[in-house]
């Protein structure tokens, strides 16, 4: 029987592909007259770290029999007998010739077996050790080290050779699923390129034979080293929707994951959830701890999310996904809308909101995924935003015709939105005047949208739960963005469990973060295009008043149903 297939994405900043530093162990400084490297305290370091790798060539070991577990000769009796015995000389033979030859197990282990853990044996070119990612501190990026991995095919290999389940047995992925890799916005690149037949990833339609050199901030995007850190541009999000619609809307694949930095995962996994229109499930996933760091949770995670899919827990009557997009994280399953980050550790995700936002669980020991609740907003499939149903072009500030999409039906990365987030808090104001010619931040982002942005607006994270400017100067300009055709949504600050208010010209956030609704208000903007623009937005007359709240009363049912 065919086994259910599954897409993976390499997304940016990814901790769950990110790996601590390969640095190189004591037994090749010691083959190589190098001084060992000792604990933190200077004492001396009882073991070498052991990293997966290949062997080159078959190698026989002798595993020292009951050492598995100490008390494997407290059942002795329970036991088979060894593959045989080696003497004080270390010879093997297959009978015991004196009382001190130890009991042992013949191993024969191969290149094909896959990954074994080993001691890292690399040096620098100079014959140093290697310390770290860089040769040195803050080295340029010639001298610096990627420890992330270029596509997922290495962690899921790991997982499957090194991590053990339950029930004792590995292969934790490979048993239920075929992976396909794709490399969306990936975390790690091949600066000098990369010849067809080496690759392990599956190219998109159109990317197929060599990967041409690749540059850091443009083709892949770390965030380690920390001062060689880059992160994608608000263009790629056109990609992210581009790619990952055209590979699962063929029906190839039962459901994908997504793999991305902890913080914002959440962000595209929701931009998904808007914009794709697919009948499968995306599951994103992240770690707070690096892969083959100690208690890394990326693993498990996976593991979770290929159960999720394959389980079909997700699925109507009618084969479609009725929970929409989510995040499997910490064996729960939440919804894209309502989740977010909130602490670096495992467990640091919260459902925001105040209302829900975990549907079910993964991962759950002895059963198979649950949902418990479903998202009662649209998504994927039926959301009003999905990507088929966004118009070619929309008209922007100033009357100028904005593309969408091209011929084809793709987005185009230059139409996406520029949606600034402004946050208000008490006692803001120099004094009692409250002037708005003092808010020189609003102005200078007012002007550089109607200079620079034909699609733009703004979401004020304001008072909890109404999401109000409380200053009446930055009040009066965030009206001003609103009938010079850019639409503010209100949004309470941090995770507000009470629904915004909007009104008079602005638009309710519900009970969005402000980050989500950045996210929606860009999806509207890209179905609707700017608002009507009044002649004098600070004076607006009462028709230019009316045709505006026509036009936001459309925005707000996107608001009040995704």
């Amino acid at each position: 029987m065919s086994k259910p297939r599954i897409a993976h994405f390499a997304g940016p900043n990814a901790t769950i592909q990110n790996t601590p530093p390969l640095v190189t162990s004591n037994k090749a400084r010691a083959r190589h007259g190098l001084a060992p490297r000792p604990n933190p305290d200077g004492s001396p370091a009882r073991y070498d770290v052991l990293r997966p790798q290949r062997l080159a060539a078959p190698a026989k070991v002798y595993v020292q029999a009951g050492s598995a577990h100490p008390l494997e000769a407290d059942m002795a009796e329970l036991y088979g007998p060894p593959d045989g015995y080696l003497d004080a000389a270390g010879q093997f033979s297959q009978t015991r010739r004196d009382a001190a030859d130890r009991a042992v197990y013949e191993v024969e282990l191969r290149p094909e077996d896959g990954l074994y853990p080993l001691p890292y044996m690399a040096r620098q070119v100079d014959g140093s050790a290697w310390e770290d990612d860089c040769a040195a501190d803050f080295a340029p990026e010639s001298r610096a080290r990627q420890p992330f991995l270029p596509d997922g095919s290495r962690s899921f290999e790991e997982i499957d050779r090194l991590g053990v389940g339950e029930h004792g047995v590995g292969n934790l992925i490979s048993s239920r699923a075929e992976v396909d890799f794709y490399r969306l916005l990936p975390p790690s690149g091949y600066t000098k390129g990369l010849a067809a037949e080496l690759r392990t990833d599956t190219p998109f339609p159109g990317e197929e034979g060599d990967i041409p050199p690749e540059r850091r901030g443009r083709n892949f995007f770390p965030y380690k080293p920390v001062h060689l850190g880059a992160s994608p541009a608000r263009s790629t999000l056109a990609r992210v929707v581009n790619l990952t619609q055209r590979v699962l809307e063929g029906g190839a694949y039962d459901g994908a994951i997504l793999t991305q930095g902890s913080p914002r995962v959440e962000e595209t996994i929701y931009w998904l959830n808007l914009l794709l229109d697919v009948t499968v499930p995306v599951c994103g996933n992240a770690a707070q701890r690096m892969h083959g760091m100690i208690s890394n949770d990326g693993p498990r995670n996976l593991v979770d999310s290929v159960e999720y899919i394959t389980s079909r827990v997700w699925a109507d009557e009618a084969g479609r996904n009725k929970a929409g997009m989510v995040l499997v994280q910490d064996q729960r399953v939440f919804a894209a809308r309502d989740v977010a980050k909130v602490d670096a550790r495992p467990g640091g995700y919260v459902a925001t909101g105040g209302h829900g936002g975990i549907i079910g669980g993964a991962g759950i020991e002895g059963r198979g995924p649950v949902l418990i609740y479903l998202p009662a907003t649209r998504h994927s499939w039926n959301s009003e935003l999905r990507v088929t149903l966004l118009p070619v072009s929309v008209s922007g500030l100033g009357g100028v015709t904005v593309a969408v999409k091209d011929a084809a039906g793709q987005l185009l990365g230059g139409a996406m939105p520029q949606v600034r987030i402004v946050k208000d808090g008490s006692y803001g104001a120099d004094d009692f005047d409250d002037d708005p010619a003092r808010e020189v931040d609003l102005l200078a982002l007012l002007a550089d949208n109607l200079a620079r942005a034909p699609l733009s607006g703004f979401v004020i994270e304001g008072l909890s739960p109404y999401g109000r400017a409380q200053s009446s100067a930055r009040r009066i300009l965030m009206l001003r963005a609103v009938y010079a055709g850019m639409p503010v949504v209100c949004t309470g600050r941090g995770n507000t469990e009470g629904f915004a208010t909007g009104g008079g010209g602005f638009i309710s956030g519900m009970n969005l973060t402000a980050t989500k609704a950045r996210l929606l208000l860009m999806a509207c903007l890209l179905r609707f295009g700017a608002l009507p623009q009044a002649a004098d937005p600070d004076r607006p007359t009462v028709a230019e008043r009316r045709a505006t709240e026509a036009a936001l009363a459309q925005y707000q049912a996107i608001f009040d149903t995704h």
